[in-house]
This record gives structure tokens, sequence and C-alpha cells, in this order.
């Protein structure tokens, strides 16, 4: 922090939410960063985990309500308190990701409502951004 004014990393967050619970943390190793997205409820099938121009990872849910799917079983609901918390469950999570990523490496695994993303980093040495101009007499 310096002067009153500190890096905000969630600033780099967009997000849109129909009353999901994909609640998400965000951690750097040396190596990757690694998002870890509750997702209680959704199986695999029902999340997309793409990355879209401009180095920013989308994560998207989206499952029809249980009492949807039940209907075809023609179960008479009496309480639906769950459901009425998740709602039809769906979520977007769009995060910039830093430029140091190899975002042709990414991988994503959920498993007990939980979902994990791991993006590395790109450990290549980059070159100087300084670059020495020889000058001449003519052009």
């Amino acid at each position: 922090m310096t002067d009153g004014i500190f890096w905000y990393p969630f600033r780099r967050f967009h997000e849109w939410s129909g009353r999901s619970t994909a609640l998400i943390d965000w951690m750097e190793s040396p190596n990757a960063h690694i998002f870890k997205i509750n997702v209680p409820g959704y199986n695999k099938e029902d999340i997309k985990v793409t990355i879209e121009e401009g180095n920013v990872l989308s994560i998207r849910g989206e499952r029809l309500k249980e009492e949807e799917k039940e209907k075809k079983e023609n179960l008479v609901w009496h309480v639906a308190e769950r459901e009425a918390f998740s709602g039809k469950g769906e979520f977007l999570r769009r995060i910039e990701l830093p430029e140091n990523v190899r975002v042709d490496q990414v991988k994503a695994h959920a498993e007990n409502g939980l979902l994990t993303v791991v993006v590395p980093k790109d450990m290549s040495p980059k070159s100087s951004k300084t670059r020495n101009i020889n000058i001449t007499s003519k052009l």
C-alpha cells in the first residue's frame, strides 16, 4: 500500500451471476495461477471453461432447476429451500489473465462441487524491452 492506494486484483474480474454461489479463489504459485470455483450441484457437463480474446478466462455454468428435471418424473414438491437459493443455476465468471501465461496449456478439473482451473505461467525468458539502435551517417 502506497499513499493510501493499493493494487486491487479484483479489477480483473467481470461477472454475471443468476443467483449462483460460484465463489472463486485466485492463488498464484511460482509456476501457475490457480483458480478454485465453488460449483455445487453442477456436473462437469454443465460447466464450460474457455479462453477468450485478450487473455480472458471465462467460466460459465448452466443447469436446469431440479424441479424442472423432476417434472418429467411427475414428482410433487412440498418444500424447495435449496433450489430457492440457487435458482435456475447459471453463472458467468470472467477473469482477465496476466500477460505471462500459457493459455494453450490451461487445465480444468471438477470434483465434489469444486472446479479447479490451472493456468501455467510462461517461464521462458523474455527479451529485453530495451533495444539499441545503431546510428549511421546516412539513412
